[in-house]
């Protein structure tokens, strides 16, 4: 992506409806492409596509299967998961980078595309680290405390969470306060000297 080019997002999503409303939201900042079902999204990804906006259910290849073709593909591309499929704890599995619940309203979605540029802007580490964290949060705003407690890959998430935590707080210069953390990561995405 140059500076004069705007960043790329591809819409995979089988309801022509649905990826019309994306489109008109996101057209203004974006160039916008439409897949219309897992097959023609894979067909359309190329090097140029900076995010890819994914519905999880479609007729003939799923979302999911689109999104393990990807990431075996090594594009470099930010995926959102944009679904109604309830996330369960597969999604511990997958390599997504945000996961939304239809339905989504434009602000929403803005945000997400703007925090995934900002995101493809990271090392991998750090690629890494938030797709953990968004994955924890996903699971905590739809599963009970007592199913999280109970769930022995949620703990493993956890964990790999706080370690990944200490040893990038250890590569940024043993910072300890989480809203210390954030601001230093967000810093070295702005270029910042921390």
């Amino acid at each position: 992506m140059s500076d004069s080019d705007p960043p790329v997002v591809l819409i995979v999503e089988d309801e022509p409806d649905v990826a019309e409303t994306y489109k008109l939201w996101l057209q203004e900042e974006y160039e916008v492409r439409m897949a219309q079902n897992g097959d023609e999204g894979l067909e359309m990804l190329d090097e140029s596509v900076d995010v890819v906006l994914l519905d999880r259910m479609m007729p003939g290849l799923s979302g999911d299967e689109v999104l393990e073709q990807i990431r075996e593909g090594d594009l470099s591309c930010r995926v959102a998961m944009v679904t109604a499929v309830e996330p369960d704890f597969d999604i511990l599995e997958m390599g997504f980078d945000a996961y939304l619940s239809k339905p989504i309203r434009s602000a929403q979605l803005h945000e997400t595309v703007e925090n995934l540029l900002e995101r493809s802007e990271y090392d991998s580490l750090l690629q890494e680290y938030y797709s953990l964290v968004e994955k924890q949060a996903t699971l905590e705003a739809t599963k009970s405390s007592a199913e999280l407690a109970e769930s022995d890959d949620y703990a493993e998430l956890t964990d790999e969470i706080t370690a990944m935590k200490e040893d990038l707080s250890g590569a940024l210069g043993g910072i300890e306060d989480d809203d210390d953390f954030i601001a230093t990561l967000r810093g070295l995405d702005q270029g910042d000297e921390n």
